[in-house]
């Protein structure tokens, strides 16, 4: 076992860092140009925008880590034949390590947009530019000594709210936990009532930082005006709106991506999707939305994560064939055509002081930080679909008992049957019928301490100690921001689509995934009448692609 062990360590690092040869590199040339650095000279640094992938020609780079506290944690010394990027020079974002010369180097740049070229144009090494990139973006997280440092109490709901924000974004990070270091508790404390602090790889510090402004202080999101007309503009950056970036970019189309959270939507919580096509053993979302993430930018699409939309206009879209989204941070974009991929928000029970608990024992989500937080404890799980069932499973095996309860009799009408079957094979997993929460326990400063559930059939009612409780009783769609531009919703608030929405314009038959508004279509878990789940809206993310050229063609004909 020893032996197996080292030679997959082994086999990951040489992946990891392969060594390029001299053919490789004369395939690059054409992409690049050659860049000298003196001895001592960096080449990038953490926090600020990389210039692109570096292969090393002459001399030695000395790679590291850095946070904002001034640690530094030698990573790597990279010489000739070694290629110096991860995920983020994909798309010019900030640096997450340092590069030295450690003598005089010579070196061949290949820019970002010149990257996406190579990786497109040289297939074969491409795909093992691509892997090396995510394996040390992996690495990188898995450290925990990159990126911003979070300093307070490791189970506050502040740390957990960054923690879990950064966690789907794929960023690295790590906690220096009060309660264990003095010098960090000294640190806090200078700032007053800060629950906590963020300190960025520039050294800037934050308190109590939202994640929006944590973003900001990364680098995460750009502050480019993107004037320039796109041809398909994404809001949402779930599985639907991933599929439709990748598929349509990868076709030619210039493609623009925002989501006010994290790309993956609510399937990216999921711990184990089973039933998607082509993976037997099960993936989580988490590593789904991360692979089409990175594949959507491989083909060049930009992304602005995390960006609120705020309004959609629409007044353009008959006279000029345009759309346009105004973001909170008072930029515009403008695009030929407009993907609803927004998705749906968590829909929250009509429970006394429930807003008090949430991130301090009320979760909407089961992550491996939550599941951390529930080990050899009684839990409480509502909800009674497919991911409610994936929750309950993951949480199984970390909790000492999970309570689920449901409204209705049984779990048959609406959760997949490979999961009721997993869950009635779980010694652990308690299920409650005609059951519904009526009440929490405890104080919002030191959290959850219990709750109390009713039997809907004869009224008694149940105390249970568990101090945490995971909902998952469906969502609400995130349309808030298309009112006052005629797309046409259900009595639900979901997008209409194809036949049904013709009422906005009658002359005109929408295509099967297109709104009441010409040009603007809807996919996945927003559109009235989506199955719900993953593998479908994945599906229909690639269908509104066909439907998107359809309508360009029709738009490039009537104008001329």
């Amino acid at each position: 076992m020893a032996t197996e062990a080292r030679i997959e360590v082994e086999t990951r690092r040489h992946q990891m860092f392969p060594v390029l040869s001299a053919q490789d590199i004369g395939r690059i040339r054409r992409f690049g140009s050659v860049r000298r650095y003196a001895r001592g000279d960096c080449l990038f640094r953490a926090g600020e925008p990389g210039p692109g992938m570096f292969v090393v020609l002459e001399g030695v780079v000395a790679i590291t880590q850095r946070d904002g506290l001034g640690h530094v944690v030698p990573i790597e010394h990279q010489g000739p034949g070694h290629f110096l990027a991860e995920i983020a020079q994909l798309s010019g974002r900030p640096a997450l390590v340092d590069g030295h010369a450690e003598a005089d180097v010579e070196t061949l740049l290949v820019p970002p947009d010149q990257l996406r070229a190579l990786i497109i144009a040289e297939a074969d090494l491409g795909e093992r530019l691509v892997r090396a990139m995510i394996l040390r973006r992996v690495a990188l997280i898995e450290s925990g000594a990159s990126g911003p440092v979070l300093i307070g109490p490791p189970q506050s709901a502040g740390v957990l709210r960054l923690q879990n924000f950064l966690g789907r974004n794929g960023y690295p990070y790590h906690v220096v936990d009060v309660t264990q270091d003095a010098d960090a508790a000294a640190l806090l404390e200078q700032y007053g009532e800060a629950e906590l602090l963020a300190v960025c790889p520039d050294g800037s510090v934050m308190p109590n930082p939202t994640e929006h402004a944590l973003a900001r202080c990364l680098g995460m999101v750009d502050s480019i005006d993107h004037d320039d007309l796109f041809d398909v503009l994404v809001v949402g950056a779930g599985p639907a709106g991933l599929a439709t970036a990748v598929y349509a970019a990868s076709e030619g189309l210039r493609v623009i991506v925002v989501d006010c959270r994290s790309f993956g939507g609510q399937a990216g919580a999921s711990a184990r999707i089973e039933n998607y096509l082509g993976f037997p053993t099960g993936i989580s979302g988490g590593a789904l939305a991360g692979r089409a993430y990175v594949q959507a930018q491989k083909f060049g699409v930009e992304m602005l994560i995390p960006a609120q939309v705020e309004s959609l206009d629409c007044s353009a879209a008959e006279t000029r064939g345009e759309v346009s989204v105004h973001l909170a941070d008072g930029r515009r974009l403008r695009s030929k055509t407009l993907v609803i991929a927004s998705g749906a928000r968590y829909r929250r029970p009509e429970v006394p002081r429930l807003a008090d608990f949430e991130g301090r024992g009320i979760w909407y989500w089961a992550s491996a930080l939550e599941a951390k937080l529930c080990a050899k404890q009684e839990v409480a799980l509502v909800g009674g679909g497919n991911s409610a069932g994936q929750a309950a499973v993951f949480l199984s095996q970390h909790a000492a008992k999970v309570n689920v309860l449901v409204r209705g009799p049984s779990l048959a009408a609406t959760m997949s049957r490979y999961l009721i079957d997993r869950i009635e094979a779980s010694d652990n997993i308690e299920l409650h019928p005609h059951t519904e929460l009526v009440a929490l326990h405890g104080e919002p400063a030191s959290g959850l301490n219990g709750a109390t559930w009713r039997d809907r059939r004869n009224g008694l009612q149940e105390d249970c100690p568990a101090r945490n409780i995971f909902l998952f009783i469906g969502a609400l769609p995130e349309t808030d921001w298309l009112q006052g531009c005629g797309v046409a919703l259900d009595k639900h608030g979901f997008v209409l689509t194809g036949q049904v929405a013709r009422g906005g314009f009658p002359a005109k038959t929408a295509a099967a995934l297109e709104s009441s508004v010409p040009g603007v279509f809807a996919v996945g878990d927003v559109r009235s009448g989506s199955v719900k789940r993953v593998g479908g809206a994945i599906g229909e993310g690639a269908a509104v692609v066909a439907l998107i050229h359809q309508h360009l063609a029709a738009a490039a004909a009537t104008a001329a």
